[in-house]
């Protein structure tokens, strides 16, 4: 199928190669310090190699070596012909490929020249058989395969193409249908029609459940999460997502649904439940190191199955330099309806920014409807005690004086003491990729909020946040994210006394404008010390580059600002910063260093109670920024 390489070029090719590497031990002496091609055109390079087990060792010192293999290395050579003709490049050949030793004779510079070939060209594609799916799936089925006409015709994209038509088929009632896929490469061998024939089979229904494996979780939890009843339309997407019910749940390590054959009706498919329960008891501890935290220390202790029911209820302790306090939380699923909960939590929690201290202590009780795992929307009631204290710089300024009382707080004591009661609305949905470090996708979050409605207390306001996120792939290594944030606070009558102090707006450190610290982008106090504003605009731009395996690099754009005025958009008076960054992967998330850089620093800030010294922040944290 490939074509053979000159003999007179193999036998060059090698004996250059074994002279090459001639000291190479087989125990692996020889470091393979880069790995290069040559005539890579159609692909990413990091594709390629990705499926070799020759590799590049790390430029860090402490990053992982490679040792070269000549054995290990002349299956490469294979599975790079096996790599291109897989994707479309049959007649792609090695034209020459060598290793050069270094001076010391202790490591190897390999590279590879290829020559890629044309591509068969995929001209069309066909769908035979699928008259049994409703015309708008079938549009957006053919709209959304990832094989293309006038692309190579990847293997692997075929197959993937015809894993989804088949999943349509059994996801409108024909668990037992086929998708095959025929193939005419026409006379030159260099174009393909590509068709994809169904057989549907039977049309079927849901039968019986069978559930095996459950021990103290009882049948009752179980059966309420199932999506489906005996006589529905069969529908391979709902036992995927009784399956995600089940693990969201908490209560199992291992949970599977499957339908079951069934010979003597096969117009009616049983289904099967297997579980196995988990620890309902959980004890986690954690601790942390951040720029703006300093040292974390969290622990918590939850049981997922609390009074039976698979209720939850749990407490949560955090100490740091920034928050410290208790919460303890209860939920209670499946309120009336298997999309709904409730949950109380009740908390006792203190925080430290540069201009105030507070504690807040209260309860909130939230009903939500979680329309998927990632699209959800609810509704909370809080009552809490809310205390502030302003930093004592700010008392000794006499000038100050009318300032803390329009804030709502005794200019004698410095303090803000009263009882905030609040109806709340969030709706949350995302498609991103991956939680911690997405490439793709999207993210949208809306809070609105108002005090003094139905329940009065000392605080009356209506605040209301938009929060959006995008993740971008360019190619296969660079991702492009944004985020944009909107937010505005405004007191009833214009007084500002009716918004506690803590829930003033501020922008600045890790997570917002880099080039700032925590809470130092605000309207300043006379004497230069951030306090906070009523309206919030800000957005951030990164570029998320790949170096070498789980090293990565950014490169950044902050800006923002936050203006007294309610409802006000201060495009005239935004912040900038611009900086870079390091991110080293964990199973936890990246591990995170930004260096943010002022471009326009703010009059007047005073930082630690000295005017500002330097334009430039650095942080360091667990987590993407957004």
């Amino acid at each position: 199928m490939f074509p053979a390489l000159r003999p007179s070029l193999v036998t060059l090719a090698f004996l250059g190669l074994a002279v090459a590497v001639s000291a190479c031990k087989e125990d692996g002496t020889i470091r393979v310090a880069s790995l290069k091609f040559q005539g890579v055109h159609a692909f990413d390079e990091q594709a390629l190699k990705d499926v070799l087990a020759t590799h590049g060792s790390s430029k860090l010192p402490w990053g992982r070596k490679e040792y070269f293999d000549r054995m290990k290395f002349d299956d490469d050579l294979n599975r790079i012909r096996t790599f291109y003709a897989d994707r479309g490049y049959p007649d792609a050949r090695i034209t020459a490929f060598d290793a050069k030793l270094n001076g010391a004779q202790d490591a190897v510079d390999v590279s590879v020249a290829i020559d890629e070939g044309e591509p068969v060209l995929v001209t069309s594609i066909e769908f035979v058989g699928f008259d049994g799916i409703p015309a708008p799936h079938f549009d957006r089925l053919k709209r959304s395969i990832p094989l293309l006409v006038q692309h190579a015709r990847d293997r692997q994209l075929v197959s993937a193409s015809s894993e989804m038509a088949m999943n349509e088929l059994r996801d409108h009632g024909f668990p037992y249908g086929t998708v095959s896929v025929t193939e005419d490469d026409g006379q030159t061998g260099k174009t393909a029609k590509v068709v994809f024939v169904a057989e549907p089979g039977v049309f079927a229904r849901f039968g019986r459940t069978e559930i095996q494996g459950d021990e103290s979780v009882g049948e009752g939890v179980i059966r309420r999460a199932i999506t489906f009843k005996p006589g529905d339309v069969y529908q391979r997407s709902r036992l995927q997502e009784t399956q995600r019910r089940l693990y969201s749940l908490s209560l199992f390590q291992f949970v599977n649904v499957e339908p079951l054959d069934s010979d003597a009706m096969p117009s009616e498919v049983p289904t099967k439940i297997t579980l196995a329960e988990g620890n309902h008891q959980r004890i986690n501890f954690g601790a942390g190191y951040g720029t703006e935290e300093r040292l974390r220390v969290d622990t918590e202790y939850h049981h997922v199955n609390f009074l039976g029911g698979a209720r939850s209820a749990g407490v949560h302790a955090r100490w740091s330099s920034l928050d410290r306090g208790v919460q303890a939380d209860f939920t209670q699923p499946f309120v009336f309806d298997p999309h709904i909960s409730l949950g109380v939590q009740a908390q006792q929690w203190f925080t430290v920014t540069p201009a105030y201290d507070s504690t807040v202590k209260g309860v909130t009780v939230t009903g939500t409807y979680r329309i998927t795992q990632r699209t959800w929307f609810s509704a909370s009631v809080t009552s809490e005690h809310d205390s502030s204290s302003v930093e004592p710089a700010v008392l000794e300024d006499l000038t100050l004086r009318d300032e803390l009382i329009a804030l709502g707080i005794d200019p004698r004591t410095g303090e803000q003491n009263g009882t905030l009661n609040a109806v709340m609305f969030d709706a949350h949905r995302s498609t991103a990729d991956n939680l911690l470090n997405a490439r793709r996708g999207y993210q949208v979050n809306l809070h609105l909020e108002h005090a003094g409605w139905l329940f009065p207390g000392t605080f009356r306001y209506t605040s209301v946040s938009l929060e959006g996120r995008h993740y971008l792939p360019l190619g296969n290594r660079f991702v492009l994210a944004n985020r944009a944030q909107w937010g505005n606070v405004a007191p009833v009558n214009d007084d500002p006394g009716n918004v506690p102090f803590s829930k003033r707006l501020f922008l600045g450190g890790s997570t917002s404008i880099r080039g700032w610290g925590r809470y130092e982008v605000s309207p300043l106090s006379e004497d230069g010390l951030p306090v906070g504003g009523n309206s919030l605009l800000a957005f951030s731009s990164e570029l998320r580059v790949p170096i070498q395996g789980k090293l990565s690099a950014v490169t950044f754009l902050d800006g923002g600002n936050v203006t007294n005025n309610s409802w006000a958009v201060p495009l005239d008076s935004l912040r900038y910063a611009i900086g870079a960054g390091l991110r080293y992967q964990t199973p936890i998330g990246p591990i995170r260093f930004d260096y943010g850089y002022q471009l326009n620093p703010i009059p007047g800030l005073l930082v630690d109670g000295e005017p500002q010294q330097r334009r430039w922040r650095m942080h360091f944290s667990i987590g993407q920024a957004f």
